[in-house]
C-alpha cells in the first residue's frame, strides 16, 4: 500500500511534576500524557505520598506525650526532611476512648490530628473512638490508642505504626508504570483516610512523545508474541508444555547520509513508534523499545538501513 506510514519519537513535551488524576477507582491514576517517553532524561518520576525512613514513634517525656524521629517522606512532589518533635495527645472527653494521628502536614512538621471520642474503640474512620480522617495534604505516621481520660504517660502498647493500616508508606502498595497510556496503577486499591474519603494524592514528572514521519521507510514489522509447543513422551501418553516468546520489530529506511540523519543520532534510546496500515484512518500500531541498525553504504545509491526496535513488550493495537 502507498498509503502507509511510519512515525518515530523526535523530541518530546515535559510536564513538571504534578498530581496524577484519580480514575475513580482508587488504583490507577492517569497523566496528561497519551503516552510516557522512556527517552533518557525523559523518563517518568513518580512520587506518591507517604513515609519513605524514619518517623519511629516512642512514649515521651511526661503524661500525654510521644516522641517522634526524624524522617523522609514524598510530599507533593517533593523529597522533605521532617525534623524530630515530641507532641501532645489529648485525651478523650465525653468519653473513654480515642484514636489520635500523627500526621507529617503540608508545612512538612509533625502534627497531631485527633479522632472523636467515644466510649468504646474502633477502627472506622470518623467514628467515636476511632480516627479521624486527615487533611488530603497530610501524611499519616501512625496512631495512638487511649483508652483513659486520666493524665499518664502514653504505653508502648498504645502506639500503632504497621504500613498499610495506620501508616501511609510511599513504597505500599506497590505500583506499576504504564507507559503506553500514561498511567500508574497500585496493585491494590489505595486506603480512603483522607477528608472527604480520598485516597493518598499521586504526583509524578514526565515527557509525552513528538512523533515526527519516517521518510522513505517500508518493511515493518512489529513486534510479536509466539508460541511454541515442546513434548516428552511418558509410559502411556505425551505430556506438552507451551512456552512463550517475544520477536523485536524491524523496518528499514533510505538515509541522507547515514551520519547526520535524526534516526541515526537516536540509536540506543528506547523511543516509541506508531505504524498507519493506512494514513487516512486512525487506526495504528504502537510500538516503543531501543532502537538499533545496521547502514549499508552502497556505491552510486541511496544509503539505507536496516532498523531494529528491541521492546520490553509486543506492540499494541490501537483502534481510534
Amino acid at each position: 500500500m502507498d498509503n502507509q506510514l511510519l512515525q518515530y519519537e523526535s523530541g518530546q513535551n515535559s510536564f513538571p511534576m504534578s498530581e496524577l488524576d484519580n480514575s475513580g477507582d482508587n488504583k490507577t491514576f492517569q497523566s496528561q500524557a497519551d503516552q510516557f517517553s522512556g527517552a533518557t532524561g525523559f523518563a517518568p518520576v513518580v512520587m506518591p505520598n507517604g513515609m519513605l525512613t524514619g518517623g519511629q514513634i516512642s512514649v515521651g517525656t511526661g503524661s500525654n506525650k510521644v516522641k517522634v524521629t526524624a524522617s523522609t517522606a514524598n510530599l507533593a512532589g517533593v523529597k522533605i526532611v521532617v525534623p524530630a518533635s515530641e507532641l501532645t495527645v489529648t485525651r478523650a472527653s465525653g468519653g473513654t476512648c480515642i484514636t489520635a494521628s500523627v500526621t507529617i502536614n503540608a508545612a512538612g512538621v509533625y502534627e497531631i490530628v485527633a479522632g472523636l471520642s467515644g466510649p468504646a474503640r474502633s477502627d472506622i474512620r470518623g467514628a467515636a473512638g476511632g480516627p479521624a480522617f486527615i487533611p488530603v495534604d497530610s501524611i499519616e505516621v501512625g496512631q495512638i490508642e487511649l483508652n483513659s481520660t486520666a493524665a499518664a504517660p502514653v504505653k508502648d502498647t498504645e502506639i500503632k505504626q504497621s504500613p498499610g493500616l495506620n501508616r501511609e508508606v510511599a513504597t505500599s502498595p506497590v505500583y506499576s508504570v504504564d507507559s503506553s497510556n500514561g498511567t500508574v496503577s497500585f496493585v491494590s486499591d489505595l486506603k480512603l483516610i483522607h477528608v472527604g474519603g480520598k485516597p493518598k494524592k499521586v504526583f509524578a514528572s514526565y515527557a509525552e512523545p513528538i512523533f515526527a514521519d519516517v521518510d522513505l521507510a517500508s518493511d515493518y514489522q512489529p513486534s510479536e508474541e509466539s508460541f511454541s509447543v515442546s513434548s516428552s513422551q511418558h509410559y502411556g501418553g505425551t505430556v506438552g508444555t507451551t512456552s512463550k516468546s517475544l520477536n523485536g520489530a524491524s523496518f528499514k529506511a533510505f538515509l541522507n547520509d547515514g551520519i547526520s540523519d535524526p534516526l541515526i543520532k537516536l540509536r540506543g534510546q528506547k523511543i516509541w513508534f506508531r505504524f498507519y496500515p493506512d494514513r487516512y484512518t486512525m487506526n495504528y500500531i504502537l510500538e516503543q523499545g531501543i532502537l538499533g541498525c545496521s547502514r549499508k553504504f552502497p556505491p552510486g545509491a541511496k544509503v539505507e538501513a536496516d532498523f531494529t526496535i528491541s521492546p520490553e513488550k509486543s506492540s499494541i493495537n490501537v483502534e481510534v
